[in-house]
């Protein structure tokens, strides 16, 4: 699905919020979201480029995940699961999901960064066969960095 698909674009909104108040732990402030929006865009999460799969529960928007294409790796970006729908396998599932397109894609391996404060997500990752490796990236939230090997992947990675 496209990033700026209306359901999408609810779900990165509340991706956003949710990242904001953790960071700085405390509401929103007025324009916060938006500025961190415009900061980290998605819109790359398309084709040619990467992905955005958004899952359902039933008729509910239960989360998203998105993929961004390198040089025989995928980088994993936006995992989040709405609060109605954690502790249900959702993670697991997008998880699960956004690794099979990467296997259809010719990709070997996938790797994320993600923050010191997301405890939820690193659990996550680390039950799912992501291993801790060295920094990849340099950006200002990357205090973790995660890779998996995936197997079965067809030869001609992208």
């Amino acid at each position: 699905m496209r990033p700026d698909h209306p359901d999408a674009a609810l779900l990165l909104r509340e991706y956003m919020t949710e990242m904001v108040v953790r960071y700085h732990r405390r509401p929103a402030r007025p324009g916060e979201v938006d500025d961190a929006l415009a900061e980290m865009p998605s819109d790359d999460l398309t084709p040619p480029g990467g992905l955005l799969v958004v899952a359902h529960h039933g008729t509910d928007l239960a989360g998203c995940a998105g993929l961004r294409w390198q040089s025989g790796w995928a980088e994993l970006k936006r995992v989040f699961v709405r609060p109605a729908h954690r502790g249900a396998g959702g993670g697991a599932a997008l998880l699960a999901a956004v690794e099979r397109r990467a296997r259809a894609a010719g990709v070997h391996r996938i790797r994320l960064d993600t923050r010191h404060d997301l405890v939820e997500a690193r659990a996550l990752y680390a039950r799912h066969g992501y291993v801790e490796i060295p920094a990849y990236s340099h950006g200002p939230y990357a205090e973790h960095w995660y890779e998996k090997q995936l197997t079965y992947a067809r030869e001609g990675a992208k």
